[in-house]
Order: structure tokens, then sequence, then C-alpha cells
């Protein structure tokens, strides 16, 4: 992996529960599933930003957010395994009611990301459908509107 991938791999990895964790929160479980949370938002939004034409077309940071978006949805059930809950979090109790559905909905998404042709602007931009699509998903099942 070239330099420039896994400085913004690192970066993405440092500044996203930071930059998207929301201010305040408590419980160091909660704070764990966030921070994994910040990191796929993050990693979605150069996705996206190149897609929309926001940002140039970057085959090497397209790949990194991509191995990092990937990353972490992988990691969202083991995050999100203990219930736990907090002021600022957004978690609805429906995940530990229905665990198995919602791991269902993490993988799917962990696959759109893995799916995704990062290697021309026109992959990504036919891969973001179907990522949304999956995090829509899992949000409208499992997410909390605060």
């Amino acid at each position: 992996m070239r330099f420039a991938a896994k400085a913004i791999i690192l970066g993405l990895t440092l500044t996203a529960g930071a930059a998207l964790a929301k201010e305040g929160v408590e419980d160091p479980t909660v704070k764990a599933r966030m921070d994994v949370m910040g990191i796929v938002g993050a990693s979605t939004k150069v996705l996206g930003d190149m897609a929309q034409g926001k940002a140039a077309f970057d085959a090497s940071a397209a790949a990194a957010a991509q191995t990092a978006l990937a990353a972490a949805a992988a990691e969202i059930p083991a995050v999100f395994e203990e219930e736990a809950d907090d002021p600022v979090s957004e978690a609805r109790p429906d995940i530990w009611m229905n665990m198995e559905g919602f791991v269902e909905k993490a993988k799917a998404m962990e696959g759109a990301a893995n799916a995704i042709d990062v290697t021309s602007l026109e992959g990504i931009q036919a891969g973001m459908g179907p990522l949304a699509a999956s995090c829509k998903s899992c949000h409208s099942d499992f997410r909390a509107k605060k």
C-alpha cells in the first residue's frame, strides 16, 4: 500500500471519532461504537465526495477510504455486542432485541463496501447506491432520531 493511502487510513482512524462523535459521551462502550461509526462516516464522505464531483477522483485515496470503511463495517457487530446506553447514543434497543438482523445489515454494508470498484470514478459512483441503501436500511431499523 502506498504511503498516501496509509496516511489517509491513519488520518481517518485518528480523527473520525473526534470529528463525528457527539460531544459528552460518557460510556466507553458507546464511545467505541461511535468511533467505529465515525470511521464509516468519514470514509463514506471521501468516496461520496468523489462520486458527486465535490473532490477529484484519487484512486489511492479511494482505496484507502474503502479499506477503512470495510474494516470498520467488519467491526460493527463486535462493538455493538454489549448493550450499553448513553444520553448521546442514537442506538435503539431494537439492536439487542434483534441482534441477528442487526449483524445481517452490518455484513450487508461490509459487502457493499468491499464491492465498490475504486479503480475508477464510474466504479465509485456505481458502488455508492448499494452502500447508501445498506446504511439507510440499518438506520431505519436501528438508529434513533435525536
